[in-house]
């Protein structure tokens, strides 16, 4: 536990010392090629949204994500480069995913980085960014069936569970569902990564708890760094994360909780994502075959903004949501242990 605390440590001071000139850096990209989006790069479908978010992204730069997810990368491989400890597939597949997803919002990213908009960005088509999030979930999934050898859950009070192939499924749907609830989340100044620090803790306590030590690594590493860039996202931000984060993160952290084999775990610790995602996607039925919208204005955060709460009440609110899942999450999958 004290390596790990260390590492935190270590992370987060080269984390912060990379983020002050990244943070200058694209505000000088920013200013240089500063150009206003045109209406068909905005999502016109969801005015309300727009509103509530007017002018966010036309002075402060997105892309936090970027650096983030080197940073992470670098670290973890220098850790175990420099240390006793021997890096394993589970490692390896925790690298792929957070680069292959976050090369999705990559592209977003440069476009956000060199235009400034103001409203929902409407990037890559969604059938796409699909179908891309399903392929990568796929090859990951297969990896940790074939690869890491798992194929099975727990569940408390049934116990342990062998799904044989149907193990490859359920990943896919876990990865693709907390990267789409995870990018949905990333709309308040410092929601989705603070909510994203506090699940993180609870993966830490349990990595420890089962002698993963090579999963607390990866999750101590990322901790140090998000906290890091915490400090400069937190209202009102100066940075924001972008789709590369977003995307790369999402379905990192759904990876890190098939790993430690507490699917319902996964599911209570970063239930605040669950929530999240679950009132967009009522948004989006009732429209389809209702008709009408179930809320003025969707997901559930921003009904929150939408009826008068500030946003620092909303997101400490949130943050308090997500601790007390995460100790309830960490409860449940520790009574496995």
């Amino acid at each position: 536990m004290i390596e790990l605390l260390g590492l935190i440590l270590i992370s987060f001071f080269i984390t912060s010392f990379l983020l002050v000139p990244f943070i200058d850096f694209l505000f000088h990209l920013k200013r240089k090629y500063k150009k206003v989006v045109h209406e068909n790069a905005v999502d016109v479908s969801t005015p309300i949204h727009n509103k509530l978010q007017a002018g966010k992204d036309i002075d402060v730069p997105v892309g936090g994500g970027i650096l983030i997810i080197i940073s992470v990368v670098i670290l973890t491989l220098l850790t175990f480069l420099l240390t006793r400890f021997q890096i394993n597939n589970q490692i390896w597949i925790l690298i792929f995913t957070i680069l292959a997803f976050g090369a999705i919002g990559f592209i977003d990213d440069i476009r956000h980085i060199f235009v400034s908009h103001s409203g929902k960005f409407a990037g890559i088509r969604g059938r796409y960014m699909l179908a891309l999030q399903i392929f990568f979930a796929l090859t990951v999934a297969l990896s940790l069936y074939f690869f890491v050898g798992l194929n099975n859950i727990y569940i408390p009070v049934i116990g342990n569970v062998v799904l044989g192939w149907w193990y490859i499924p359920l990943a896919v749907f876990s990865i693709v569902a907390f990267t789409n609830a995870y990018n949905i989340s990333d709309g308040l100044d410092g929601l989705s990564s603070g909510l994203l620090t506090i699940c993180l803790f609870a993966f830490l306590a349990l990595a420890s708890s089962v002698l993963n030590q090579n999963l607390a690594i990866f999750v101590g590493v990322w901790i140090g760094a998000l906290i890091a860039y915490l400090y400069f996202n937190v209202y009102p931000a100066r940075i924001y994360l972008g789709d590369a984060g977003a995307l790369g993160f999402g379905a990192t952290l759904a990876v890190i909780g098939l790993l430690t084999g507490k699917i319902l775990g996964l599911a209570v610790i970063g239930g605040v994502y669950v929530v999240i995602i679950s009132s967009s996607l009522i948004q989006i039925l009732s429209k389809k075959f209702l008709k009408k919208k179930v809320l003025p204005v969707a997901p559930i955060h921003m009904y929150f903004k939408y009826i008068g709460w500030e946003e620092p009440k909303i997101v400490v609110r949130f943050w308090l949501a997500g601790g007390i899942l995460a100790i309830f999450g960490l409860w449940l999958a520790l009574l496995s242990k």
